[in-house]
């Protein structure tokens, strides 16, 4: 019989993991017993995915305000200006609070209309009546409340962000502007914590270039522990969240250790080779609110080496459309098939390539479990995707 299926994925629950807890074991235990529950068989190079929540948890990678004050205090002489910060309760607040700790002085620069994933902070409609030119323009605390009214809730949350940065500081030592250009803070102190994510290494050499003498980003904070805090070697506070009123979670570290343990044992128990990978946020854009979920500073930050690089496919439909348009229905299933079959890294015509962007496997792998997995309350932290390496050529 035809195959009728291709990719397949499932959400596999869980218990609730608490440090200490033998994490590669679990998700093993796990997706085997789903399959004998489900009567599903495991193949070669099928994938499983684990949040990095699940991973930060077992690893017990945490750190409090305390830990961020006193690593800034390690880092910064005086005042400081922090540049670029998304706005997020989840992500960033709790990390506010803690450099508002340090007892300096914060000059903090929030990027306009817009943060880096985009959250607004005004309607951009209103932005262009005023005539607010958010390439040269900068304006204080007092000049966005004139423009844009004492209250701005965001479209979802209904948090005044503005407000609520500034409720985080200690003997009000906390200023607000909104600014493009982060050397702008360079007229308020030479001292600066880059914020942002993606652009992060570029803030830093333009800072650096127009006379910073000390720039850090968040990645560059909590890289060792700090009286016995948990860390990030790669990442710092890049890709924390909040766990408790005054702890973070860790973006987690060891990641390929955990990947490659798990992919070890599903091939003792199993004798296939599965491939496996840490995933974060997914990596896309929502249509409506026009936020990009990529908070995390990546999508997986360890995965098995079958996930490396970007996918090798042929556009169907261009070939359908093209080459074999004069064919009927079986005979051409049976060319496209063949195809698929006998295609190289580097056969395909540009047609032929149209609308397959080279997006990294991980990125995309990682963006299907995000949104299986999701964050609220389905309990299914690890995910299970069959057939993802299949192509219509296969039976």
């Amino acid at each position: 019989m035809a195959r009728t299926v291709g990719t397949t994925v499932r959400g596999i629950r869980a218990p609730i993991i608490k440090e200490g807890d033998d994490l590669v074991s679990i998700v093993v235990d796990s997706v085997l017993k789903s399959m004998h529950a489900e009567k599903f068989a495991l193949n070669d190079r099928d994938v499983i995915g684990i949040t990095e929540s699940l991973v930060a948890r077992a690893q017990g990678n945490y750190a409090s305000v305390e830990h961020i004050a006193k690593d800034i205090n390690t880092k910064f002489k005086g005042d400081f200006a922090v540049v670029f910060p998304i706005l997020s309760r989840n992500r960033f607040s709790l990390i506010l609070k803690g450099l508002a700790m340090s007892g300096k002085k914060i000059y903090l620069f929030l990027s306009y209309p817009s943060d880096e994933v985009g959250n607004y902070l005004m309607d951009i409609d209103v932005m262009d009546e005023m005539g607010v030119n958010p390439y040269t323009d900068v304006l204080s605390e007092d000049k966005y409340r004139e423009l844009f009214g004492k209250h701005v809730m965001h479209q979802f949350t209904g948090i005044d962000y503005v407000k609520m940065y500034k409720s985080l500081a200690t003997d009000n030592n906390i200023e607000i502007f909104l600014a493009n250009d982060a050397r702008v803070a360079l007229k308020y102190t030479k001292e600066i914590l880059v914020a942002n994510i993606h652009d992060r290494y570029r803030t830093k050499r333009l800072l650096l270039k127009a006379g910073a003498t000390t720039v850090y980003g968040l990645d560059e904070l909590l890289t060792k522990p700090i009286n016995g805090s948990g860390f990030n070697p790669d990442y710092g506070l890049l890709g924390s969240n909040t766990a408790t009123d005054t702890t973070i979670k860790l973006f987690p570290k060891d990641c390929q250790e955990v990947v490659e343990s798990i992919q070890r044992l599903m091939r003792e128990k199993t004798g296939k080779n599965i491939e496996v990978m840490v995933y974060g946020d997914g990596a896309f854009k929502d249509p409506m609110g026009k936020i990009w979920e990529l908070a995390d500073p990546v999508v997986s930050p360890g995965y098995t080496k079958g996930l490396e690089g970007t996918s090798n496919e042929i556009k169907l439909k261009y070939v359908a459309d093209n080459e074999f348009s004069g064919l009927d229905n079986k005979d051409m299933a049976e060319a496209i098939k063949n195809k698929i079959k006998s295609k190289g890294d580097n056969k395909k015509t540009p047609g032929e390539k149209i609308g397959t962007t080279p997006r990294q496997i991980t990125d995309l792998l990682g963006s299907l479990c995000d949104l299986t997995s999701g964050s609220g309350d389905k309990g299914t932290p690890i995910v299970l995707v069959q057939g993802y390496f299949d192509s219509y050529a296969c039976e």
